[in-house]
């Protein structure tokens, strides 16, 4: 896969044993991402080394090794293969060849309430997942809001729902980030509560 999509991802954390191995690698259903247009292929990395790839109702067993720290060796049809992995969540895993541009992308399916078997699906688990993630963030954010002509705050979206469910302020008053200096991006307190 093109650096450019490895470069997407950024925040990588490298494969880290006691963290990662036994919670999040082993046994999971880690749906290769690259070609899933074409094909669904399923890696299954086991225990003694075992490495299941379901592919088109069947079932290739071939195996993986621990070379060091996050380095990975891989038997393929075509050889051995040696990758660096890194996690970018626990449910997207990367798997990089060391010294070039290509890369594999895998999201645990285990942790999805679907199947993923398109394009549409990966782009579905993305937008859902990251929407959730960007919505904890704005409700422990603070905001300011101004109505008629005076600034109030800075509050939660938590404490302006509140405010807005008991009727003491309208959902359309404009907010700005504590960040910001105004205005300008005309962002309203139902687009807070509603996201």
């Amino acid at each position: 896969m093109a650096s450019s999509i490895f470069n997407l991802l950024p925040n990588l954390e490298d494969f880290h044993y006691a963290t990662h191995y036994e919670k999040l690698f082993l046994n999971q259903h880690w749906v290769l991402v690259n070609g899933i247009s074409k094909k669904k292929a399923v890696y299954i990395f086991k225990n003694e080394n075992l490495l299941h790839i379901h592919e088109n109702h069947k079932t290739i067993e071939t195996s993986w090794t621990l070379e060091t720290k996050n380095i990975f060796s891989i038997k393929t049809e075509d050889g051995k293969v040696i990758v660096k992995a890194y996690f970018k969540d626990e449910d997207i895993l990367v798997l990089k060849k060391p010294k070039t541009n290509d890369c594999a992308v895998f999201i645990n399916e285990n942790s999805y309430s679907n199947s993923l078997n398109s394009v549409e699906d990966v782009q579905q688990f993305l937008h859902d997942k990251y929407k959730e993630k960007a919505t904890n963030i704005i409700y422990e954010h603070e905001f300011y809001y101004i109505e008629k002509s005076k600034e109030f705050g800075p509050f939660t979206v938590e404490e302006l729902s509140k405010k807005v469910y008991e009727n003491t302020i309208s959902e359309y008053c404009f907010v700005r980030d504590v960040n910001e200096y105004n205005y300008n991006k005309r962002l309203r307190i139902r687009d807070l509560i509603y996201t």
